[in-house]
């Protein structure tokens, strides 16, 4: 049977885009190389269609890091090169990525509505010097200050020589900062919480996390961490059964 053929105006119309963007696919290396016609047209098949169709499903979803983009492109790159059951265990490892950094996110937020309902008051230990809490926390002395300057923590200070007194509760709240950060929530989410937090508003803090206030004009993925996680979830999946049909076409 005859290899059906696709004009650029064919894979445009098929994928709902713009004739330019399948161009700009093609200079990027997005498709397996293309055959012109003597005319100088491009000859695309069902395989370009395939690749295109596997790009735009990955490049749709907004990427949480440069590791999950690498991911995404081994992915798009082991199809380019027609190794589509290599494009699935990629698929596969993609997905688990994903998987296990929800789950710390996920985590992380349950740990910190935790600590909302039974955080320290007041304490009547020896407070430490910024130095002793950057030992403690294994954190930097910039780390501490940042938090300090970004709102997201306010320190009493010695009245006599101006040093920074960190109780219970400071040394606490360092160690929510710490654990969020490193769960990837960004700075604007975890103040909007301490916001919130401050305020008196001890529950549904996950959701604050997640939820960017509308005064908020500008923000990033990390912003909205948990939403961004679970779109590169479904994102992953799909990109999942899409390969697995492929490979039940006998396309490759």
């Amino acid at each position: 049977m005859t290899e059906k053929h696709f004009r650029t105006s064919d894979l445009a119309r098929e994928l709902g885009i713009h004739p330019n963007t399948v161009r700009r696919y093609v200079d990027w290396g997005l498709v397996p190389p293309v055959e012109r016609s003597p005319g100088g047209y491009r000859i695309f098949t069902q395989r370009h269609l395939d690749c295109l169709r596997l790009a735009r499903m990955i490049y749709a979803a907004p990427y949480p890091g440069r590791g999950f983009r690498a991911l995404g492109n081994e992915i798009i790159q082991n199809a380019v090169a027609d190794d589509w059951h290599g494009a699935l265990e990629k698929a596969h490892i993609h997905l688990e990525a994903v998987d296990a950094e929800l789950k710390q996110a996920d985590t992380a937020a349950d740990v910190l509505e935790h600590w909302a309902q039974n955080m320290t008051r007041s304490s009547d230990e020896e407070p430490l010097s910024i130095g002793e809490v950057s030992r403690l926390l294994g954190v930097s002395l910039d780390v501490i200050r940042n938090a300090e300057r970004n709102g997201l923590i306010t320190v009493p200070r010695n009245l006599h020589n101006g040093y920074r007194l960190f109780g219970k509760k400071e040394i606490e709240r360092l160690r929510i900062i710490r654990m969020l950060s490193r769960a990837g929530y960004s700075h604007m989410a975890i103040l909007r919480m301490f916001l919130e937090l401050d305020a008196g508003n001890t529950r549904n803090l996950k959701r604050v996390l997640d939820t960017p206030r509308p005064d908020e004009d500008i923000f990033t993925v990390a912003d909205r961490w948990l939403t961004t996680l679970n779109e590169q979830k479904k994102m992953a999946e799909q990109v999942i059964v899409f390969v697995k049909r492929v490979l039940a076409s006998g396309v490759q």
